[in-house]
């Protein structure tokens, strides 16, 4: 088996035993990269979107009464099947499901207008691999959006954010910094609009919880924190039951 394929596996394994719980969690349902993507879309009721990496369908559900269509796509069927039931509950007959990874799309060139994508690219085993695929199956003058955490790029911080971003959830492949972001963008094939940075907070107890981080993880999380310098401490203003803030990236490009 392969190295991706093994990831794979355990993506699945992750996201399949807690997908009802990301479609009600404050942090994947709020934020104001939701008003940018509508934005986005203004006056493009034709348009045919990709979810790309959708987990509970929070961007789907945001952006369907705007466009044509919407295919919400990921690598865990579990979390699918939320979306499929939520879009029949909501009244949203224009959203469809296709399970894949986001490294080997199965659709045809130039098939969306729009592709955004939502704390996902962090999960994948090959961002540039994706990213060439997110050029192949856009239109020409598509757009691109990715929102995800954001590594800091300081050594130091990076290892402490890598580290415990990990120790909760296995799946966990990296957080890339600005510059990474840039490049790999660049390199697929797609430009660079515009990009932003967002801060977000993370209860510590719920953000465990939803991946059913086991507790010797947890003991750990919290152990690092402890060890860790008043630098970390402070630039991810760690609290002492845990919680935490983050960086995010918003950036917006074009095939």
């Amino acid at each position: 088996m392969t190295s991706t394929a093994q990831h794979s596996q355990v993506v699945q394994k992750q996201f399949g035993e807690q997908a009802s719980a990301y479609l009600s969690s404050a942090v994947h349902a709020q934020g104001t990269e939701f008003a940018l993507l509508q934005a986005e879309l203004a006056g493009r009721g034709d348009a045919r979107v990709l979810d790309l990496g959708c987990g509970a369908g929070h961007v789907s559900f945001h952006v369907a009464s705007l466009v044509k269509e919407v295919v919400a796509y990921d690598l865990s069927q579990p979390m699918l099947d939320v979306v499929a039931a939520a879009a029949s509950e909501r009244g949203f007959g224009n959203v469809t499901t296709v399970n894949g990874a986001a490294e080997r799309l199965p659709f045809a060139d130039g098939e969306f207008d729009f592709v955004f994508s939502r704390y996902s690219a962090h999960h994948w085993s090959d961002l540039g691999l994706a990213l060439r695929e997110v050029r192949r199956v856009l239109k020409p003058g598509g757009v691109a959006a990715f929102v995800d955490v954001l590594s800091p790029g300081s050594p130091l911080f990076d290892t402490y954010l890598q580290s415990v971003e990990v120790l909760r959830d296995t799946s966990h492949v990296r957080d890339y910094d600005a510059g990474e972001w840039m490049r790999q963008v660049s390199e697929a094939g797609l430009h660079v609009r515009n990009s932003s940075r967002q801060r977000l907070r993370l209860e510590y107890r719920s953000w465990v919880e939803r991946m059913r981080t086991p507790e010797v993880m947890r003991a750990a999380i919290l152990e690092l924190q402890k060890s860790m310098g008043n630098e970390v401490r402070e630039y991810f203003e760690i609290e002492a039951d845990g919680s935490f803030s983050t960086d995010v990236l918003v950036l917006f490009a074009e095939r």
